[in-house]
This record gives structure tokens, C-alpha cells and sequence, in this order.
């Protein structure tokens, strides 16, 4: 999609963070763009950062994981803009800690957001996406951690994978349809999603205070990166169709590790069966 002015862009989670940056980065590119998100006060700072400005945005409370609210925030898109080309299902948490730790309740709202708010975000959008026939393009935020295991990140890794693999099936699924999509797969960039249990539901346990840097540790000796950054980088893979979006390649080593593992798990199992015959 290399002429975005004047497309529509609904992106969840994107009040903060890596959402908000694509939302600057969009609408400086002349896209309309929706920016939706579960936090009152960050909608309200995201509307004011944009007031004075000429770019066309609405903000819209949605809670990814709550299907009536996908579908409210869609017909607000839809009277504000008619339609919609790109999807950016973003809005994402973190829960630390080792496996053995988890409760029950951290998996279901790790879960919710992070993988059931990419198939919701989809549901509700791919008719539109196909309907009007001018191609589209789908953005689903994973991470690197979506790509190797990392300790203290268990239900994390857990999540990020599933988008990863669900947005390669999705690439090939709707090609046909002139729809493009990436996976957005970061290191670390500088965004609230450590303190994301803020806005943990009682449902699931509800707030709670966590120390992220004494939970977990990839080995890595990490670049920080700023949002806005990302949000340039993305707009650019929709303009140039580009599906991974692996922004640090510090991560590169671990990710070829994994790669190898698998190569040669192949060849043994080869082998195991030439030997006995099976």
C-alpha cells in the first residue's frame, strides 16, 4: 500500500506506546486514523496531543478482549470515516515471573489481550478490510519474545507465538485479497507495557506490583528503543509490504539458535527412524 493519504488506520492500544508512535507516524502521513484504547486518561492525552493539529483523529474507548466493545468502536470508526484499510492490533501485556509461578488468572488475561484481542481485532475488521476493494494491510504486534523462549516469560512467549504463527497464516489467506500483513516483533522499546498490570481487571486477579527487572533476563545486552522509531518502521513495512518487522538485531543469535536446534532436530529424528526401521 505505498499511497496511504487519506486511508483510515484503527489502531488498539494506541494511546501510549508503540501505538500512539504509529498513530503520529500515520497521520503524518495523511492517513485518518482511530485510535483506540482501554485507558480514559491515556485517550484523553492522545486527543490533546493532536488538537492543534490539522490530522484527522478520533479516539474511541475498546477493550480488545470484550467483543461488543470491538464492535462499538467499529461502528464509531465507520460513522467517522466510512472505512477502514489498516488494522494495527497492538494493544498488549506482560506478566513476569517463571512458569511454575503462574496462576490460572495471569494465563486468562495474558491471553485475552494478547492473542484473543488479535482474533478480535480481526473478526471485526476483515469484512471491511475485503469489502470495499481497495487492498488493505493488517499490522498484529508480537515481539521477539514471539520467536525463542525467554525465561521469566513464559506466558508472554506463549502469546507472541501464536500471533506470529497466526500472522503467517493470515498472509497467506488474504493475498488474494489484496491485503497486506506484518508482524511486529520489537525488542525492547521505551513503553508503559511494563506496568501494564495498571490496568488488570479484578476478573483476572487485578492489579498488582511487580518488578519487571528482577524477573526476567533475556542474556542480551539490549538497545532501548524510542516509539517513535517503531512507529516510522511500521509505516514503512505497510508501504513496502514487508511482513516481519524484527526492529533489533541484537536478538538475531538467539533466534538463529532456536533455527539451528530445529534443523538439526530434524536430521536426528531422521536418523532415529533409518536406524529402527520406522
Amino acid at each position: 500500500m505505498k499511497d496511504v493519504a487519506g486511508k483510515v488506520a484503527f489502531i488498539t492500544g494506541g494511546a501510549s506506546g508503540l501505538g500512539l508512535a504509529m498513530a503520529q507516524s500515520f497521520s503524518a502521513a495523511g492517513m485518518k486514523v482511530v485510535i483506540a484504547d482501554i485507558e480514559d486518561a491515556a485517550l484523553e492525552a492522545a486527543a490533546a496531543s493532536f488538537a492543534e493539529s490539522n490530522a484527522e483523529v478520533i479516539t474511541v474507548k475498546a477493550d480488545v478482549t470484550d467483543r461488543d466493545s470491538m464492535e462499538e468502536a467499529r461502528a464509531q470508526t465507520l460513522d467517522a470515516f466510512g472505512k477502514v484499510h489498516v488494522l494495527c492490533n497492538n494493544a498488549g501485556v506482560v506478566v513476569y515471573g517463571s512458569v511454575a509461578e503462574m496462576t490460572a488468572k495471569d494465563w486468562d488475561w495474558v491471553m485475552k489481550v494478547n492473542l484473543d484481542g488479535v482474533i478480535n481485532g480481526a473478526v471485526t475488521f476483515l469484512d471491511d478490510l475485503r469489502s470495499h476493494g481497495e487492498g488493505g494491510h493488517i499490522v498484529n504486534t508480537a515481539s521477539i519474545a514471539g520467536h525463542y523462549g525467554i525465561p521469566g516469560l513464559g506466558v508472554y512467549c506463549t502469546s507472541k507465538f501464536a500471533v506470529v504463527g497466526m500472522s503467517e497464516s493470515m498472509r497467506l489467506d488474504l493475498s488474494a485479497d489484496n491485503i497486506g500483513v506484518s508482524v511486529l516483533c520489537p525488542g525492547v522499546v521505551e513503553t508503559g507495557i511494563g506496568n501494564s498490570e495498571r490496568n488488570r481487571p479484578s476478573e483476572f486477579g487485578g492489579p498488582a506490583e511487580r518488578d519487571p527487572d528482577s524477573q526476567t533476563d533475556t542474556g542480551v545486552e539490549m538497545e532501548v528503543m524510542q516509539p517513535s522509531v517503531i512507529g516510522d518502521i511500521v509505516l514503512h513495512a505497510i508501504q513496502n509490504d514487508q511482513f516481519y518487522i524484527l526492529t533489533h538485531r541484537e536478538f538475531e543469535p538467539a533466534v538463529q539458535q532456536r533455527i539451528e536446534e530445529i534443523h538439526h532436530a530434524f536430521a536426528y529424528w531422521a536418523n532415529y527412524r533409518e536406524a529402527n526401521n520406522v
